[in-house]
């Protein structure tokens, strides 16, 4: 009999145990495109950064502020595909030096592939126009981009904290690609908060 009741009371707190288990929400972190939007959004995220500003430069030694947005994915693919990430996305931004070197807005696109359910990474292409150096005397504690309007990459290793923010560490790179005379470039690194609506 002490046995049986042993038992009984046992299944109970198990069963009462997984009920109450089943009850509690698991944190949702969806993968990027678990969550689709249920239409495009021109204004899907918004990011602000901080960033180390061309360290192997003229420029060397100041700040850079950066801020961005985002839409959601183009409508290309079917957002739940294993190939969804080939979508990219609208991205208009620009980084503010804080101490009176090179600055510049950029627009262009942005591909985004998760890797986990939290980790993510991304790559974007695009242009940039900057207040930068272009001349033929160029002072020695300045960059010479050669000209503007510039190519821009920049690639980012992401995190999702929860479902709307995430944390990344970024580089983004500018350069005419050899069309003009000088091609010094400009390469910035640092970390950014995204926020998404």
């Amino acid at each position: 009999m002490r046995h049986s009741l042993c038992l009984a009371t046992i299944s109970f707190l198990a069963s009462f145990s997984i009920a109450q288990a089943a009850d509690v929400p698991a944190p949702e972190v969806p993968m990027y495109g678990e969550a689709p939007a249920a239409t495009w959004r021109l204004f899907e995220e918004a990011r602000l950064g901080v960033f180390a500003h061309d360290p192997d430069s003229p420029e060397e030694g100041s700040v850079d502020i950066n801020g961005e947005i985002l839409s959601s994915r183009l409508p290309l693919i079917n957002p739940l595909s294993r190939w969804a990430w080939l979508s990219p996305r609208l991205h208009l931004g620009g980084t503010v030096n804080t101490a009176g070197d090179t600055s510049h807005a950029y627009a262009g696109l942005t591909w985004t592939a998760d890797i986990t359910q939290r980790i993510f990474i991304e790559g974007s292409f695009g242009g940039a126009i900057h207040d930068g150096e272009t001349g033929d005397i160029v002072p020695n504690d300045r960059s010479d981009l050669g000209c503007s309007p510039l190519f821009r990459e920049a690639g980012s290793i992401g995190y999702r904290v929860t479902t709307n923010w995430s944390v990344m560490a970024s580089i983004e790179h500018l350069s005419n690609a050899g069309i003009c005379d000088s091609n010094r470039g400009l390469t910035n690194y640092g970390v950014r908060v995204g926020y998404r609506f």
